[in-house]
């Protein structure tokens, strides 16, 4: 059976949180890109120019591409026939401290929601863990700030409410953040399970890669409906108005309850940073 160190795990951990705030994605990349070439509004077009120099300037200067470092976010899934020689939670945690100093990366954690002294060293990250086969830890990580996730929603529909109410409730919910988000924005959308779950799954739907095709075409077509919907509504990026509202819409279901339709939405702003890695 394969073995492996906390300091293994902090080390890596620790150049992921530098690394996913310093390099944007390829296909974060790309959208970008695509949508300078779509975007018909001037002022629109000048502000994704001004996010692609952005971008070239955090990867050549290793400098964060937005100050806010945002929540360190972590899926986790960790191998069966592994041995682990360590807490994983407190090695991650532990890869999140020395990151983000020595990164000099914001720390925007509060150690107590009413009581907000600064943790300092933006932990705890949030970890959500899974068991699975194999004997190695795969880490999704992404870096989530704060204003986006402010504007983000949950609501406990009716099943009756059906299609057209989820559909209504996501667009309302994109109209209702307008520019606060600093759009284009992503959206992640989880349908079913419980009140928490339904939250989850919208949080993980955001580590899809744009571009990326839903499995399932009963919610590509939706994921598509969706994204028509809101780049409709004229708010364009950083919300001066255009084509380019949201880049993409990213939905997860799950069974629920035959009483319930949980609906969550997570909003992520245009700086999506995520990265996965291999222990």
């Amino acid at each position: 059976m394969r073995s492996i160190t906390k300091d293994e795990i902090v080390t890596k951990i620790k150049q992921l949180c530098m690394d996913v705030n310093y390099v944007i994605s390829e296909d974060m990349e790309n959208v970008y890109h695509e949508s300078f070439k779509i975007e018909e509004s001037p002022v629109g077009k000048e502000i994704l120019k001004q996010i692609i120099k952005n971008v070239e300037l955090a990867k050549e200067t290793s400098s964060p591409m937005c100050q806010d470092t945002g929540f360190a976010v972590f899926f986790v899934e960790l191998g069966r026939d592994l041995h682990l020689e360590c807490d994983l939670e407190e090695a991650i945690n532990e890869g999140v401290r020395e990151g983000y100093s020595e990164g000099f990366l914001r720390k925007s954690i509060v150690r107590d929601p009413l009581n907000r002294v600064n943790t300092n060293d933006n932990t705890p990250a949030i970890i959500y863990l899974k068991s699975v086969a194999g004997d190695k830890i795969k880490v999704k990580m992404a870096a989530k700030g704060g204003g986006s996730e402010n504007m983000s929603k949950l609501a406990m529909l009716k099943p009756s409410d059906g299609l057209e109410g989820v559909m209504k409730f996501v667009v309302d919910t994109v109209e209702a953040a307008g520019p606060n988000p600093c759009p284009p924005t992503l959206i992640g959308v989880g349908i079913g399970g419980t009140f928490e779950k339904s939250a989850q799954l919208a949080k993980e739907a955001l580590y899809r890669h744009v571009g990326s095709i839903h499995p399932d075409l009963f919610y590509a077509k939706l994921e598509h409906d969706l994204l028509e919907r809101i780049n409709k509504l004229g708010i364009g990026p950083m919300g001066m108005g255009g084509r380019v509202t949201s880049f993409a819409v990213f939905i997860n279901a799950h069974p629920c309850h035959i009483a319930s339709l949980p609906v969550a939405v997570n909003i992520q702003c245009h700086s999506a940073r995520h990265k996965e890695i291999e222990i």
